[in-house]
């Protein structure tokens, strides 16, 4: 169908497909309303696809004197942790506490009780540091009093984002990725009246009416919307990120500790198969409409803090298999030191066009929720309801006959219904993992077939994240991976070759270890 001869008319339109645009839509679709969710490049391609991958409360927020921040952090860690079981879950961290740096005893026991209470669940514990020393083979003893051992959570991002788009697509929801929206347009008072759109493959325009806008673009927010609030702005932030195996940084349990220098946060965190170095926190001077990559020194910045924690990792740059960073819209009064500035968000409303911009992913549903309720006054007189529902409506029954329980919880956590329909495809190599990832091939041909892929890097490093979590970001693995998802995809030989030239360019410049440079 062509993009213009979609609906003219609606009752909200949601700019911005990260996760704050895609709750914002599920929680629309779900109230009865008619969405349009547009994207100028794919869905979650900023920083929802970039994150550090955590659900967390926010315990660094406690000292920053953040206390609703991190009330409502909790909160919704706790929410999410109970309604997209497998799609988020629970991990294990340990902070361990040393004589000569960082927080002592006293004081982060004060804040995990204070996580706990919040939580209604008391998780930490203290270790002494002979039990420190047995769950993180080779750390640093030197000092070394003991740790805490508290409990946090952690996504897939993209997937999270990918999931509440399927939902409120599969209720009646419109979601278009790759469509530009060029001007808010207004009528003779002022008001919203629509949108002007643009299909960035073929451009063509066109206009769809509303009499709300929601405005979710994150680090674009004041291109559509400048800020009401004169020493309020956003302020681009690069958070980045090396990936090792863990044959090559064996940790079992995320650590949290402090950088040796600024004395700044930093963790070593398990996820899909794979161990996350992370993250930096600094100000993005790049073009935000390219996609960001790890700087020479943010490298040596975050291989000095490992080899604190962990003096014996014979681990270098070349060692990691990938990297991958993300700009956060972090809303700024002043230059503060970055680490130091609030993640709280924002809402702005101008009759009709409801912008919301700053927060963090564990909070997208409290700024979802936040931004319809401003909006509501503009789309209709009852008020909207199901504040309080589970995030995910879509309900896991039992498990097909012939297939593993883990397996099926996996695939249903990240597809929702979408996974009878993925178990339905008859593709190579089915339900075996792709190389060494925890993906399957079956989900390379659903994604392919089923959600609005454009380009290869949707598909690898959004869709399926083999992009972040294998050696040459799945490169190797190309002719097996054509052979399921060219078809589907419907594209020839000469497009596919375009295609892999166009993301093996993009890996190396922007997930490689040591990024390319143009």
């Amino acid at each position: 169908m062509e993009r213009q001869q979609e609906e003219s008319k609606v009752d909200l339109i949601i700019v911005g497909g990260g996760v704050t645009g895609a709750g914002v839509f599920r929680e629309a679709v779900r109230n009865g309303l008619r969405c349009l969710l547009v994207e100028q490049k794919d869905f979650a391609w900023g920083t929802s696809s970039r994150s550090s991958k955590l659900i967390h409360g926010g315990l660094r927020y406690l000292k920053e004197a953040q206390f609703k921040l991190t009330l409502e952090s909790v909160k919704e860690r706790e929410r999410l942790l109970a309604d997209a079981e497998g799609l988020v879950s629970p991990i294990d961290f340990l902070m361990p506490l040393y004589e000569s740096s960082g927080p002592g005893r006293a004081a982060m026991a004060a804040g995990l009780t204070v996580y706990d209470i919040i939580a209604g669940k008391f998780r930490h514990r203290y270790l002494r540091s002979g039990r420190v020393k047995e769950l993180v083979p080779g750390i640093n003893t030197g000092k070394l009093k003991g740790g805490y051992l508290f409990m946090d959570a952690q996504v897939d991002d993209a997937r999270l984002v990918l999931r509440l788009i399927g939902e409120g697509t599969r209720q009646g929801g419109r979601a278009l990725n790759y469509t530009e929206a060029r001007s808010v347009l207004r009528d003779e008072k002022g008001a919203v009246c629509g949108v002007s759109l643009k299909d960035v493959a073929t451009g063509d325009t066109w206009e769809v009416s509303a009499p709300a806008v929601i405005n979710a673009t994150g680090v674009w927010a004041e291109s559509l919307h400048p800020s009401p609030e004169a020493h309020l702005h956003l302020r681009p932030l690069r958070g980045s990120h090396l990936v090792f195996s863990r044959e090559t940084l064996p940790v079992e349990h995320a650590i949290s500790f402090f950088h040796p220098v600024d004395k700044r946060p930093l963790f070593i965190i398990p996820w899909e198969g794979v161990v996350l170095l992370g993250t930096t926190d600094l100000d993005h001077e790049g073009d935000v409409n390219l996609e960001p990559a790890i700087s020479d020194d943010e490298a040596e910045y975050l291989l000095a803090a490992l080899k604190r924690v962990i003096p014996h990792a014979e681990v270098t740059r070349d060692d990691a298999l990938t990297s991958f960073a993300g700009v956060r819209p972090v809303l700024s009064e002043g230059r503060k030191e970055a680490s130091r500035e609030s993640r709280e968000h924002a809402v702005w409303v101008d009759r009709g066009l409801v912008t919301v911009t700053g927060g963090k992913l564990t909070t997208f549903r409290k700024l979802a929720w936040d931004t319809l309720k401003a909006a509501q006054p503009f789309i209709r007189e009852d008020p909207l309801t199901g504040e309080g529902d589970a995030v995910f409506s879509e309900r896991r029954g039992t498990t097909p006959e012939g297939l593993k329980t883990e397996v099926y919880k996996r695939l249903w956590s990240r597809y929702g219904k979408g996974t009878l329909a993925l178990l339905a495809l008859s593709v190579p190599r089915g339900l075996e993992p792709i190389a060494e990832s925890p993906y399957v091939w079956a989900e390379l041909a659903y994604a392919a077939e089923h959600e609005s892929v454009s380009h290869l890097d949707d598909l690898l490093l959004r869709r399926v994240r083999i992009g972040l979590v294998l050696k040459n970001g799945g490169l190797d693995q190309m002719p097996a991976i054509r052979e399921v998802v060219q078809n589907p995809l419907n594209w020839d030989d000469e497009r596919w070759e375009r295609e892999v030239e166009a993301y093996d360019s993009l890996w190396k410049r922007c997930y490689s270890p040591r990024p390319v440079k143009d």
